[in-house]
């Protein structure tokens, strides 16, 4: 049985799943999907999840396998991820895991905090203080407590930031340092690790703007109308808070404009990425690169030829 795994990791917008495609053209791989929102099925475009062909070309695990309306965790994602590198390593291959969701990774090789249990008198209390203060807000007094929790959590990541103040809240010690007393999973896997970083920073701006607008005209706004009328969907859905979702459901609910819509998705997006950036620079033991130099597949190759050799 092959003991090897491979993470190629990078910030939205950086070429991931195409360096991906080619890698497994050039080795024995499988890849596995490390995205939170493209484990949904409906939600295409403004996931940039793999189209048709490239799903033919290279078939995707853990992409399109729940309903919206569904939950999907982290711990989901550790048992669905384990079950599928068994699998891709019985076979005699060598599992690629391919995405942005940083948390996804680190709770894979890092293992799950056994976090205490929701409270829910505590989250109506913070809710309360939300609609009063707003998340923002909320988002500087988990800082306060938490600063390495806060420093990659939007401050308008509802979710996230109303379950860090509740954990600190319950048991006085911050969800950061429950994360890093976690249990891990013992395995005899090999995680060789890939981060792409693009430099200069503006390159990326520019490819997420351009990526965007793409999305926009391939007919995301369409997409978002289908999904507003599947019964049990709403706006505080998990799945409609991921970025540009959460926008244009708002857009659509008459909060604000069209154009407006899109900015806020925009920030929202470049925001995401220097979040994933500052988490791609403390990974330990990967490769830095950056996707767009001429012969990035080409380095990318010989260094996995090295380590797989």
């Amino acid at each position: 049985m092959n003991h090897n795994a491979i993470f190629l990791m990078g910030p939205t917008a950086s070429g991931k799943t195409e360096l991906a495609i080619s890698l497994c053209e050039r080795f024995p791989c499988d890849i596995i999907s490390v995205d939170s929102a493209m484990v949904y099925r409906g939600m295409n475009i403004g996931t940039a999840k793999p189209d048709t062909a490239s799903l033919q070309r290279v078939e995707h695990q853990l992409v399109d396998i729940l309903d919206p309306e569904k939950t999907y965790s982290a711990g989901d994602f550790v048992r669905d991820a384990r079950a599928a590198i068994r699998l891709s390593s019985a076979k005699g291959r060598i599992p690629i895991l391919v995405g942005g969701t940083m948390m996804y990774f680190r709770a894979l090789t890092e293992g799950m905090a056994k976090l205490p249990a929701k409270n829910p008198v505590i989250r109506d209390l913070i809710n309360r203080e939300a609609n009063k203060r707003g998340w923002p807000a909320i988002h500087a007094e988990l800082e306060s407590y938490d600063p390495e929790t806060a420093a990659r959590l939007n401050p308008n990541d509802s979710q996230r930031i109303q379950r860090a103040l509740e954990v600190f809240r319950i048991s006085g010690k911050p969800i950061s340092q429950w994360y890093s007393e976690a249990v891990h999973e013992v395995d005899d896997l090999k995680y060789i690790k890939i981060s792409l970083i693009i430099e200069p920073r503006s390159l990326l701006h520019e490819r997420i703007e351009r990526r965007l607008d793409q999305m926009i005209n391939n007919g995301f706004e369409k997409e978002m109308e289908s999904l507003r009328c599947r019964p049990g969907l709403s706006r505080n859905s998990t799945a409609m808070r991921s970025v540009g979702y959460r926008q244009f459901w708002a857009y659509l609910d008459g909060d604000y404009s069209r154009q407006e819509a899109r900015d806020r998705t925009l920030f929202a997006t470049r925001q995401l990425a220097k979040r994933q950036l500052t988490w791609l620079r403390s990974e330990k033991n990967a490769f830095l690169i950056n996707p767009l130099e001429v012969d990035a597949i080409d380095t990318i190759s010989a260094y996995l030829a090295e380590k797989l050799g």
